[in-house]
Protein backbone atom coordinates (compact mmCIF):
# COMPACT_ATOMS: atom_id res chain seq x y z
CA UNK A 1 0.00 0.00 0.00
CA UNK A 2 1.47 3.30 -0.78
CA UNK A 3 0.03 4.91 2.45
CA UNK A 4 2.50 2.18 4.82
CA UNK A 5 5.44 3.00 2.25
CA UNK A 6 4.49 6.65 3.39
CA UNK A 7 4.43 5.80 7.15
CA UNK A 8 7.72 4.06 6.36
CA UNK A 9 9.66 7.09 5.26
CA UNK A 10 8.30 9.62 7.43
CA UNK A 11 9.66 7.34 10.62
CA UNK A 12 13.30 8.61 10.39
CA UNK A 13 12.43 12.49 9.83
CA UNK A 14 10.38 13.25 13.00
CA UNK A 15 10.11 16.12 15.30
CA UNK A 16 7.83 16.52 18.12
CA UNK A 17 5.08 17.66 16.11
CA UNK A 18 5.47 15.08 13.24
CA UNK A 19 5.15 12.44 15.83
CA UNK A 20 1.59 13.28 16.78
CA UNK A 21 0.40 14.01 13.06
CA UNK A 22 1.40 10.60 11.70
CA UNK A 23 0.32 8.65 15.10
CA UNK A 24 -3.32 10.29 14.17
CA UNK A 25 -2.80 8.99 10.04
CA UNK A 26 -1.49 5.89 11.58
CA UNK A 27 -4.83 5.67 13.67
CA UNK A 28 -7.01 6.20 11.51
CA UNK A 29 -5.30 3.57 9.11
CA UNK A 30 -5.67 1.03 11.78
CA UNK A 31 -8.81 1.81 12.85
CA UNK A 32 -10.05 1.67 9.34
CA UNK A 33 -8.21 -1.15 8.40
CA UNK A 34 -7.06 -3.63 10.71
CA UNK A 35 -10.58 -5.78 11.98
CA UNK A 36 -9.49 -6.77 15.41
CA UNK A 37 -8.74 -3.41 16.62
CA UNK A 38 -12.26 -1.85 14.82
CA UNK A 39 -14.41 -4.25 17.19
CA UNK A 40 -12.27 -3.26 19.59
CA UNK A 41 -12.89 1.01 19.70
CA UNK A 42 -16.55 0.07 18.58
CA UNK A 43 -17.01 -2.29 22.01
CA UNK A 44 -15.13 0.68 23.89
CA UNK A 45 -18.38 3.10 22.17
CA UNK A 46 -15.30 5.47 20.31
CA UNK A 47 -16.39 6.68 16.97
CA UNK A 48 -12.48 6.78 15.57
CA UNK A 49 -13.86 9.78 13.32
CA UNK A 50 -13.77 12.03 16.76
CA UNK A 51 -10.71 11.28 17.66
CA UNK A 52 -8.51 14.06 17.25
CA UNK A 53 -5.38 14.02 19.39
CA UNK A 54 -3.16 10.97 20.60
CA UNK A 55 -4.14 11.24 24.55
CA UNK A 56 -7.81 10.10 22.90
CA UNK A 57 -6.31 7.43 21.02
CA UNK A 58 -7.23 3.71 22.42
CA UNK A 59 -4.67 0.97 22.97
CA UNK A 60 -5.11 -2.72 22.09
CA UNK A 61 -4.45 -5.18 24.60
CA UNK A 62 -1.55 -7.11 23.89
CA UNK A 63 -3.79 -10.34 24.93
CA UNK A 64 -5.33 -10.39 21.48
CA UNK A 65 -2.06 -11.35 19.93
CA UNK A 66 -2.27 -14.72 21.57
CA UNK A 67 -5.96 -15.07 19.77
CA UNK A 68 -6.58 -12.80 16.83
CA UNK A 69 -4.58 -12.11 13.84
CA UNK A 70 -3.70 -8.20 13.96
CA UNK A 71 -3.02 -6.79 10.71
CA UNK A 72 -3.66 -3.58 9.14
CA UNK A 73 -4.63 -3.68 5.80
CA UNK A 74 -5.13 -7.22 3.88
CA UNK A 75 -1.62 -8.66 3.14
CA UNK A 76 -0.03 -12.53 3.17
CA UNK A 77 2.15 -12.87 6.12
CA UNK A 78 6.15 -14.06 5.01
CA UNK A 79 7.02 -14.14 8.81
CA UNK A 80 5.36 -15.31 11.82
CA UNK A 81 7.39 -14.42 15.63
CA UNK A 82 6.11 -15.93 18.35
CA UNK A 83 7.07 -14.98 21.99
CA UNK A 84 8.69 -17.10 24.59
CA UNK A 85 6.39 -19.14 27.31
CA UNK A 86 6.51 -20.80 30.41
CA UNK A 87 5.55 -24.62 29.65
CA UNK A 88 1.51 -24.89 28.42
CA UNK A 89 0.98 -21.07 28.02
CA UNK A 90 -0.45 -19.52 24.94
CA UNK A 91 2.28 -17.51 23.07
CA UNK A 92 1.72 -14.29 21.46
CA UNK A 93 1.94 -14.28 17.20
CA UNK A 94 2.85 -11.26 15.56
CA UNK A 95 2.47 -11.78 11.44
CA UNK A 96 5.29 -10.16 9.64
CA UNK A 97 4.78 -8.82 6.00
CA UNK A 98 8.39 -7.01 5.40
CA UNK A 99 10.96 -8.98 7.53
CA UNK A 100 13.83 -6.73 5.30
CA UNK A 101 11.78 -3.74 7.21
CA UNK A 102 11.63 -5.33 10.22
CA UNK A 103 15.50 -5.96 10.81
CA UNK A 104 16.47 -3.12 9.54
CA UNK A 105 14.74 -0.71 11.73
CA UNK A 106 15.76 -2.92 14.44
CA UNK A 107 18.90 -1.68 13.30
CA UNK A 108 18.00 1.57 13.07
CA UNK A 109 16.37 1.53 17.08
CA UNK A 110 20.49 -0.29 18.16
CA UNK A 111 21.98 2.41 16.26
CA UNK A 112 20.10 5.36 17.52
CA UNK A 113 22.02 4.50 21.15
CA UNK A 114 25.28 3.13 20.79
CA UNK A 115 26.35 3.80 16.75
CA UNK A 116 27.09 1.87 13.87
CA UNK A 117 26.53 -2.27 13.87
CA UNK A 118 30.08 -2.32 12.27
CA UNK A 119 31.45 -1.19 15.30
CA UNK A 120 30.99 -4.30 17.43
CA UNK A 121 31.49 -8.10 17.65
CA UNK A 122 28.01 -9.61 18.43
CA UNK A 123 28.25 -12.51 20.82
CA UNK A 124 25.13 -14.31 21.40
CA UNK A 125 24.01 -16.22 24.26
CA UNK A 126 20.68 -17.46 23.74
CA UNK A 127 20.12 -21.11 24.12
CA UNK A 128 16.41 -20.84 24.75
CA UNK A 129 15.84 -18.74 22.49
CA UNK A 130 17.41 -20.51 19.69
CA UNK A 131 16.33 -23.98 20.42
CA UNK A 132 12.15 -22.25 19.51
CA UNK A 133 13.41 -20.72 15.80
CA UNK A 134 10.46 -17.97 15.54
CA UNK A 135 12.01 -15.97 18.16
CA UNK A 136 12.38 -12.43 17.41
CA UNK A 137 15.29 -11.62 18.92
CA UNK A 138 17.40 -14.13 17.38
CA UNK A 139 16.35 -12.99 13.79
CA UNK A 140 17.81 -9.58 15.10
CA UNK A 141 20.68 -10.48 16.51
CA UNK A 142 21.64 -12.58 13.47
CA UNK A 143 21.13 -10.23 11.37
CA UNK A 144 23.15 -7.85 13.71
CA UNK A 145 26.14 -10.26 13.51
CA UNK A 146 25.83 -10.75 9.26
CA UNK A 147 25.45 -6.83 9.26
CA UNK A 148 28.42 -5.91 11.57
CA UNK A 149 31.10 -8.17 9.03
CA UNK A 150 33.08 -9.17 12.29
CA UNK A 151 34.66 -12.53 11.70
CA UNK A 152 34.44 -13.48 15.34
CA UNK A 153 30.47 -12.84 16.08
CA UNK A 154 27.99 -15.73 16.48
CA UNK A 155 25.67 -17.96 18.58
CA UNK A 156 26.63 -20.16 21.52
CA UNK A 157 24.07 -22.08 23.33
CA UNK A 158 26.04 -23.96 25.87
CA UNK A 159 29.74 -24.18 24.90
CA UNK A 160 30.60 -21.54 27.42
CA UNK A 161 34.19 -21.97 27.02
CA UNK A 162 34.33 -21.50 23.40
CA UNK A 163 32.47 -18.26 23.51
CA UNK A 164 35.19 -17.19 26.42
CA UNK A 165 37.79 -18.26 23.87
CA UNK A 166 36.09 -16.67 20.93
CA UNK A 167 35.64 -13.07 23.51
CA UNK A 168 39.41 -13.81 23.74
CA UNK A 169 40.36 -13.70 20.08
CA UNK A 170 38.32 -10.79 19.32
CA UNK A 171 40.10 -8.74 22.27
CA UNK A 172 43.29 -9.24 20.54
CA UNK A 173 42.06 -7.69 17.02
CA UNK A 174 41.34 -4.87 19.07
CA UNK A 175 39.76 -2.82 16.19
CA UNK A 176 35.81 -3.44 17.53
CA UNK A 177 33.93 -3.16 20.93
CA UNK A 178 32.53 -6.57 22.23
CA UNK A 179 29.15 -6.89 23.21
CA UNK A 180 27.87 -10.27 24.98
CA UNK A 181 23.92 -10.50 24.58
CA UNK A 182 22.53 -13.27 27.35
CA UNK A 183 19.40 -14.60 28.45
CA UNK A 184 19.83 -13.89 32.30
CA UNK A 185 19.81 -17.28 33.43
CA UNK A 186 22.75 -18.38 30.79
CA UNK A 187 24.47 -15.14 31.71
CA UNK A 188 24.30 -16.45 35.40
CA UNK A 189 25.49 -19.82 34.87
CA UNK A 190 28.33 -18.02 32.90
CA UNK A 191 29.36 -15.90 36.44
CA UNK A 192 29.26 -19.15 38.59
CA UNK A 193 30.95 -21.82 36.15
CA UNK A 194 33.69 -19.47 35.34
CA UNK A 195 33.65 -15.37 36.50
CA UNK A 196 35.17 -13.96 33.85
CA UNK A 197 36.92 -10.51 33.79
CA UNK A 198 34.71 -9.20 30.89
CA UNK A 199 35.35 -5.66 31.86
CA UNK A 200 36.04 -4.52 28.58
CA UNK A 201 32.77 -5.85 26.97
CA UNK A 202 29.73 -4.61 26.86
CA UNK A 203 27.02 -7.19 28.44
CA UNK A 204 23.59 -6.77 27.39
CA UNK A 205 20.78 -9.04 29.78
CA UNK A 206 17.30 -9.80 28.08
CA UNK A 207 15.37 -11.31 31.19
CA UNK A 208 14.52 -14.63 31.37
CA UNK A 209 14.82 -17.67 34.05
CA UNK A 210 12.85 -20.07 32.13
CA UNK A 211 11.83 -21.48 35.23
CA UNK A 212 15.33 -23.10 36.06
CA UNK A 213 16.30 -20.15 38.83
CA UNK A 214 15.13 -17.86 41.40
CA UNK A 215 13.43 -14.86 39.87
CA UNK A 216 15.63 -11.72 41.36
CA UNK A 217 14.65 -8.31 40.69
CA UNK A 218 16.76 -6.16 37.87
CA UNK A 219 18.50 -4.11 40.47
CA UNK A 220 19.57 -7.54 42.09
CA UNK A 221 20.32 -9.22 39.17
CA UNK A 222 22.58 -6.75 37.85
CA UNK A 223 24.50 -6.18 41.01
CA UNK A 224 25.04 -9.83 40.56
CA UNK A 225 26.57 -9.83 36.91
CA UNK A 226 28.33 -6.44 37.34
CA UNK A 227 30.09 -8.05 40.43
CA UNK A 228 30.40 -11.26 38.52
CA UNK A 229 31.54 -10.38 35.39
CA UNK A 230 33.79 -7.25 36.52
CA UNK A 231 31.41 -5.16 34.73
CA UNK A 232 30.59 -1.36 35.82
CA UNK A 233 27.34 -1.17 33.71
CA UNK A 234 24.69 -3.88 32.77
CA UNK A 235 22.90 -2.92 29.25
CA UNK A 236 19.07 -3.98 28.87
CA UNK A 237 16.68 -3.96 26.00
CA UNK A 238 12.78 -3.44 26.42
CA UNK A 239 11.38 -4.97 23.50
CA UNK A 240 8.11 -7.11 22.64
CA UNK A 241 7.15 -9.70 20.12
CA UNK A 242 4.67 -7.58 19.13
CA UNK A 243 6.01 -4.63 18.58
CA UNK A 244 9.00 -3.43 15.69
CA UNK A 245 10.74 -1.22 17.87
CA UNK A 246 13.19 -1.60 20.51
CA UNK A 247 13.90 0.44 23.67
CA UNK A 248 17.37 0.59 25.58
CA UNK A 249 19.22 1.51 28.71
CA UNK A 250 22.19 3.36 29.10
CA UNK A 251 23.55 1.53 31.66
CA UNK A 252 21.51 1.80 34.29
CA UNK A 253 17.42 1.13 35.56
CA UNK A 254 15.92 3.82 32.75
CA UNK A 255 15.17 2.48 29.39
CA UNK A 256 14.92 5.15 26.79
CA UNK A 257 12.27 5.36 23.80
CA UNK A 258 13.75 6.44 19.99
CA UNK A 259 11.91 8.78 18.12
CA UNK A 260 9.56 6.82 16.79
CA UNK A 261 8.46 5.28 19.87
CA UNK A 262 6.55 6.48 22.87
CA UNK A 263 5.31 5.39 26.43
CA UNK A 264 2.42 6.23 28.72
CA UNK A 265 1.34 5.04 31.92
CA UNK A 266 -2.14 4.47 32.17
CA UNK A 267 -3.81 4.28 35.49
CA UNK A 268 -4.67 0.22 36.48
CA UNK A 269 -8.41 -0.64 35.89
CA UNK A 270 -8.97 2.77 33.81
CA UNK A 271 -7.88 2.26 29.75
CA UNK A 272 -7.47 6.10 29.50
CA UNK A 273 -6.17 7.64 32.60
CA UNK A 274 -3.06 8.48 31.89
CA UNK A 275 -0.73 9.17 34.89
CA UNK A 276 2.44 11.85 35.15
CA UNK A 277 5.60 11.07 35.66
CA UNK A 278 6.56 8.29 38.96
CA UNK A 279 3.60 7.03 39.40
CA UNK A 280 3.16 3.36 39.05
CA UNK A 281 0.69 1.76 36.45
CA UNK A 282 0.43 -0.30 33.64
CA UNK A 283 2.55 0.85 30.23
CA UNK A 284 1.15 2.10 27.29
CA UNK A 285 3.29 1.95 24.17
CA UNK A 286 3.12 3.91 20.82
CA UNK A 287 4.78 2.48 17.98
CA UNK A 288 4.76 4.14 15.14
CA UNK A 289 7.26 1.44 12.73
CA UNK A 290 4.15 -1.13 13.68
CA UNK A 291 1.89 0.69 11.15
CA UNK A 292 1.28 -2.78 9.19
CA UNK A 293 -0.10 -4.33 12.26
CA UNK A 294 -1.19 -2.16 15.50
CA UNK A 295 0.50 0.74 16.84
CA UNK A 296 -0.96 1.11 19.76
CA UNK A 297 -0.83 -1.38 22.35
CA UNK A 298 -1.81 -1.41 26.26
CA UNK A 299 0.77 -3.88 27.56
CA UNK A 300 0.67 -6.36 30.69
CA UNK A 301 3.81 -4.63 32.36
CA UNK A 302 4.00 -2.54 35.51
CA UNK A 303 6.30 1.04 35.46
CA UNK A 304 6.80 4.32 35.79
CA UNK A 305 7.94 7.37 33.59
CA UNK A 306 10.46 9.26 35.22
CA UNK A 307 10.83 12.92 35.36
CA UNK A 308 13.77 13.17 33.51
CA UNK A 309 12.72 11.20 30.72
CA UNK A 310 12.84 7.56 29.49
CA UNK A 311 10.67 5.20 31.94
CA UNK A 312 10.83 1.71 33.94
CA UNK A 313 9.73 -1.98 34.10
CA UNK A 314 8.51 -2.61 37.30
CA UNK A 315 7.23 -6.37 36.77
CA UNK A 316 4.35 -8.00 35.59
CA UNK A 317 0.79 -6.75 36.45
CA UNK A 318 -1.37 -9.04 38.54
CA UNK A 319 -3.77 -11.66 36.99
CA UNK A 320 -1.37 -11.52 33.87
CA UNK A 321 0.64 -14.26 32.85
CA UNK A 322 4.00 -15.23 33.25
CA UNK A 323 6.43 -15.03 30.05
CA UNK A 324 10.27 -14.94 29.83
CA UNK A 325 11.33 -11.85 29.14
CA UNK A 326 12.69 -9.12 30.92
CA UNK A 327 10.25 -8.27 33.62
CA UNK A 328 11.11 -9.17 37.14
CA UNK A 329 9.38 -7.47 39.73
CA UNK A 330 11.45 -4.86 41.81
Amino acid sequence: MEITKSFASDLYTLNETGFDDIALAIFRFQAENNAVYASWISSLGIDWRKVKAVEEIPFLPVAFFKSQVIKSGDWPHKTVFRSSTTTGAMPSVHYVNDLPFYLQHARRCFEYFFGSVTDFHFFALLPSYLERGDSSLVAMIDFFIRESGSAYSNFYKDNLEKLLEDIDQARRDGKRKIILWGVTYALLDLVEKHGPDLSDCLIFETGGMKGRRRELTRSELHEVLKKGLRVDKIYSEYGMTELFSQTYTKGQSAFFCPPWMRVFIREVGDPFGRLGSNKTGGINVIDLASFSTISFIETEDAGRVLGEGGFEVLGRLDNTDIRGCNLMVE
